[in-house]
């Protein structure tokens, strides 16, 4: 059960009341043991059918199908949650080769393949997350990247790693705000 402190509530009313799928379940005001904290609560009931419902698969064949069980891509509500993706090539499912210059510019292509299945571009993209197997590439990473998104370009991190899926040398995923 999740509980939210009313006055958070009070104070963030807005933000809480566009949130169509939530239904009170029941009320539970009571007063915390502590002298310090006497903030009433309240109980808010999430049904996970309700949840369900607004979540939608985004799959192209344009993109390398997911490798694994997970979808492309997840709408919901007006969010685009595209996971991680590879510099393989769609038709061969083999990298377009090994340089990291051709990896992301495959990587990228294929994130706008699944973009456009969903009905959103480059620009509509707010957070990515990009892994590199090695930090060294950060430059030509970013050289290449820059290329792709309209200022204002989406907030992003990056990280290295000890290893990618099929030795790959890079793997970005995103979120996107979409209408």
């Amino acid at each position: 059960m999740l509980v939210i402190d009313v006055g958070v509530l009070y104070n963030r009313l807005p933000l809480v009341a566009g949130v169509s799928f939530a239904s009170f379940t029941g009320v539970n005001l009571r007063r915390s043991a502590s002298a310090s904290r006497s903030n009433p609560f309240i109980s808010l009931g999430i049904s996970i059918d309700s949840i369900a419902s607004i979540k939608e698969a985004i799959q192209t064949e344009k993109a390398l199908a997911a490798l694994g069980p997970y979808s492309q891509a997840i709408k919901a509500n007006n969010m685009l949650f595209v996971s991680g993706v590879l510099g393989l090539i769609p038709e061969t499912g083999k990298f377009v080769s090994d340089s990291i210059e051709d990896q992301i510019e495959q990587v990228l292509n294929n994130m706008g393949e699944i973009l456009k299945a969903s009905g959103a571009s480059y620009s509509a993209m707010v957070k990515t997350t990009i892994i590199l197997v090695d930090l060294k590439d950060f430059k030509k990473v970013n050289e290449i990247y820059a290329k792709y998104f309209p200022s204002p370009a989406p907030a992003r991190s990056t990280y290295q790693v000890a290893a990618l899926p099929m030795v790959a040398r890079i793997e970005i995923e995103c979120i996107a705000a979409i209408q």
